[in-house]
């Protein structure tokens, strides 16, 4: 178990700061991935309320954060401010100013309402990389419209795909429209930021969860698109690759993926059914996806026949890509998740020892680090006050009077 550094030294984006104004989960997914890279990030939330999962739970953490909020905004420092207050906006364009990144996921059009503007933006921070995450763009007929993880998932085509063959289309069981939102507005910020390093330029990134659900559609689509058939639901099978599913063996579920030829007649052999491999419906993949239903039904009998962990071993011995079934608990008691640290531990200052999902970005000269646990609401206001506008504490105490922070 790895427990949270503070070195930061060989942070990749270290003296990078993020203005962020994001909140729920594809905004703060982008600006987290930020923060675990080095950079600054100064999360902006309305004093008393701040960021709706705060209150997304059960379950909570012992002080009462809840674990939606804690998983995505760690790195972060928690400001409150009042953007209703025309002081609220003065202290927001201040720190704009001193910011290289702003991401936010108002609906279209709420900056340029407070008078910030693309071309503002820039005035206030020449060269800043402004990036919008929003459900549906800044263009198109829906661009008003609310984005719902949920609603993305329908509309973008991801439901009609998942879900049993004969059963009722089925959401994702994490919010995918969302998380792979935050992880193309990285993507594009990080861009942006190489490129201004040779041109000075800023940029303006339109990032919507309706266009990287699509986009997360990869092949399905790239199937639609090629054929004109609309894809139906596989279960846990895949359109294009047999067999490639999970299968229920004695005692358990297996994911099985015997992704070529060559690795089919190898299981063949090993099984002591030779003879699949050589039969014309079952030799070649094509072949076998148009007989799938054949072929399902004798392996649907074969797995039966026999525990889960004898068919992990023999797969693992003949080389065919297999794994259980794990709910959470086994996940982290896998010896490759325990391997690579993929669990960790931050020190919290309510939540006191607090475990943690660690950041994927393997990067061994410059790795990803947790520097700060999830803030408190406003737990870093005066902090960053002082620090970036040079505020003192009197000033603070009538900000805080007033009601702006």
């Amino acid at each position: 178990m790895e427990t949270n550094t503070v070195n930061e030294t060989n942070a990749l984006l270290d003296g990078v700061r993020v203005i962020d104004l994001t909140r729920i989960l594809a905004g703060p997914t982008c600006t987290m991935i930020l923060g675990d890279l080095g950079a600054d990030v100064i999360k902006i939330e309305a004093p008393g309320q701040g960021d709706d999962t705060r209150q997304w739970g059960p379950p909570f953490a012992q002080g009462g954060e809840s674990a939606y909020f804690l998983c995505t905004n760690r790195n972060k420092r928690s400001l409150t401010l009042n953007l209703k207050s025309e002081r609220g906006l003065e202290i927001l364009r201040g720190l704009i100013g001193q910011g290289d990144i702003l991401v936010e996921n108002f609906r279209p059009g709420t900056l340029e309402r407070m008078g910030l503007d693309d071309e503002a933006l820039q005035r206030l921070r020449p060269g800043l990389i402004y990036c919008t995450v929003t459900g549906y763009g800044y263009s198109g007929p829906y661009r008003e419209r609310p984005g719902y993880d949920f609603i993305v998932q329908a509309l973008g085509g991801f439901m009609s795909v998942t879900g049993p063959v004969d059963g009722e289309p089925m959401r994702a069981g994490v919010a995918i429209a969302d998380l792979a939102a935050g992880l193309f507005a990285c993507n594009a910020v990080l861009a942006a930021l190489f490129a201004r390093q040779r041109t000075g330029a800023g940029q303006r990134i339109d990032i919507s969860l309706l266009d990287s659900q699509l986009a997360m559609m990869s092949y399905v689509a790239s199937n639609y698109l090629i054929s004109g058939q609309p894809p139906r639901r596989y279960g846990n099978a895949h359109p294009n690759i047999v067999p490639y599913q999970a299968f229920r063996a004695r005692d358990g579920h297996l994911a099985f993926a015997a992704g070529n030829d060559p690795q089919w007649a190898r299981f063949c052999r090993a099984v002591g059914h030779a003879e699949w491999a050589e039969d014309e419906r079952f030799a070649t993949n094509p072949r076998r996806n148009e007989n799938r239903q054949a072929l399902v039904a004798l392996l649907d009998e074969l797995f039966a026949e026999r525990d889960l962990e004898q068919w992990l071993a023999l797969c693992e011995e003949i080389g065919i890509p297999a794994a259980p079934v794990n709910t959470m608990d086994r996940v982290f008691a896998d010896p490759q998740v325990q391997a690579r640290g993929m669990r960790l531990e931050v020190s919290h200052p309510t939540a006191g020892a607090l475990p943690m999902v660690a950041s994927p970005l393997n990067i061994p000269n410059a790795p990803a680090t947790v520097r700060r646990p999830p803030p408190l609401l406003g737990q870093h206001t005066d902090e960053v006050l002082r620090e970036l506008l040079g505020y003192d504490d009197a000033t603070i105490a009538r900000l805080r009077e007033e009601g702006v922070v």
